[in-house]
């Protein structure tokens, strides 16, 4: 069964640090686009942080030099560390992950049950 289950959020002050995790199941991620994306109350879902398949990390502008995308391949493990968390953090996130091509924010059409942040200031 494929599945995607996150993990790591929490309630932090700005400033501090956070690393979320996606436990994969049921696929070879390593031939999958992963993805981590965001929802913030009354907001939009963004997307945050790709990773192509040939390994490419793709950030949002917003969160450039703050958010590493990375992955355990012998956890099977997608991870997003985040760092200088600001107010404006605060959402939901998820771990995503999609088969197609090209690896581009709309493809995604796996989704995790998210794990929520909430960053006070």
């Amino acid at each position: 069964q494929v599945q995607l289950v996150e993990s790591g959020g929490g309630s932090v002050q700005a400033g501090g640090s956070l690393r979320l995790s996606c436990a994969v199941y049921g696929f070879t991620y390593s031939t999958y686009c992963m993805g981590w994306f965001r929802q913030a109350p009354g907001k939009e879902r963004e997307g945050v942080a790709l990773r192509d398949i040939d390994g490419e990390a793709i950030y949002a502008d917003s969160v450039k030099d703050r958010f590493t995308i990375s992955e355990d391949n012998a956890k099977n493990t997608l991870y997003l560390q985040i760092h200088t968390l600001k107010p404006e953090d605060t959402a939901m996130y998820y771990c995503a992950a999609t088969g197609r091509r090209p690896c581009q924010w709309y493809q995604f059409n796996i989704w995790g049950q998210g794990t929520q942040v909430t960053v006070s200031s």
